[in-house]
């Protein structure tokens, strides 16, 4: 089960690495959003699988189950969501006022170049 999710996390982070290093920003926002799920993963799985065992600890409890994780990743999963809807705002500010989604925003569309010579 470990290998599993040791996996999961890393080909998330993988693609989510190549997605990021791309030119265009759908797959920018894209790679950025898959990172924070591999994040959400991988703090998820640090608070170890505990099934039916109670949060708090207790007297007569042979184990517990740790909320601090579960905690974070509800925080992160806030913030994912917030920075997500701020970088497809920037994404259509910037394919509106430079005419292509380029991220770097230094090429324009040839034939707008065309048009001003």
């Amino acid at each position: 089960m470990e290998w599993l999710i040791a996996i999961c996390i890393g080909a998330m982070t993988a693609s989510g690495v190549y997605l990021t290093l791309r030119a265009r920003t759908f797959p920018v926002v894209l790679g950025l959003t898959l990172l924070a799920y591999a994040v959400n993963v991988f703090l998820f799985a640090m608070g170890r699988f505990v099934v039916g065992q109670p949060a708090i600890i207790d007297d007569n409890a042979l184990g517990y189950a740790d909320p601090l994780p579960q905690a974070l990743v509800l925080t992160a999963i806030v913030i994912a969501f917030g920075m997500t809807a701020f970088l497809i705002v920037l994404a259509l500010k910037a394919r509106g006022e430079m005419g292509n989604d380029h991220v770097d925003g230094l090429h324009r569309d040839d034939d707008e170049e065309k048009n001003t010579r």
